[in-house]
Formats: C-alpha cells, sequence, structure tokens
C-alpha cells in the first residue's frame, strides 16, 4: 500500500495511465516499478471500476480503473515523488487500519475472499 498526496494523503495502490500502443499488463509492469522499484508475476485481472470526479483525487478527473492483483518477489521498495510512505499489509489489514481511497477500498474488498486476503 502507498499514501499518496494525489490522492488527499489516503493509502491506496501503484498505478497510472496506459502509453500509447501499451498493454494494460505492461503498463501495470511499468507503473509499479516507477512507483515501488519492484517486479511483479502473476498478474489476475480482478475488476473495472469507473472512478468519475472523486473529491479525493487532487484534481477533476474520469478514471476507466483496470484493477490488477499479482505477486512480487519483494525487494528493495524506492518511491518515486508521487508516494510519500509505503507499508505491507494483508488485505483485511488495510481495509481495518488505514484510510483507504475508495477505489482501492472496493477492489480489497471485491477480491478480500481470495486465500491470501
Amino acid at each position: 500500500m502507498i499514501r499518496t498526496h494525489k490522492w488527499s494523503d489516503m493509502w491506496g495502490i501503484p498505478g497510472g495511465k496506459i502509453k500509447l500502443n501499451e498493454t494494460a499488463e505492461a503498463a501495470l509492469r511499468r507503473e509499479i516499478h516507477e512507483e515501488t522499484a519492484l517486479q511483479i508475476s502473476n498478474i489476475q485481472f480482478a475488476m473495472v471500476q469507473d472512478c468519475i470526479e472523486s473529491k479525493e483525487f487532487y484534481r477533476e478527473a474520469h478514471f476507466v480503473l483496470l484493477n490488477y492483483t499479482c505477486d512480487t518477489p519483494g525487494g528493495e521498495v524506492i518511491l518515486n515523488n508521487e508516494a510519500e510512505k509505503y507499508d505491507w499489509l494483508k488485505p483485511a489489514d488495510a481495509l481495518a487500519t488505514l484510510a483507504l481511497n475508495t477505489p482501492t477500498r472496493r477492489l480489497i474488498e471485491h477480491v478480500k475472499g481470495r486465500a491470501w486476503t
């Protein structure tokens, strides 16, 4: 989980825009690496969300969020300038203890029945 000023200092997951001619999976790998320096594997599509002019986001926007779950072998987390802090938590613990942005809360609630929760 990362805490970011872009989402009113709330906690969420790394992510970003898909570049021209980039697949969604390639964008996911790139964004995770850019924001955390981590590599990922075992990418599984989880859900799609509309996020329309969220008051939590720092500017007016309409996002179509493609949400995934994935694994990482770990390693040193190096945050870029978009994140202020990170923490490793089980999804159920994140729901119980963190001020999550709404799309992240929806995603975790959607996948919380999986074995890794």
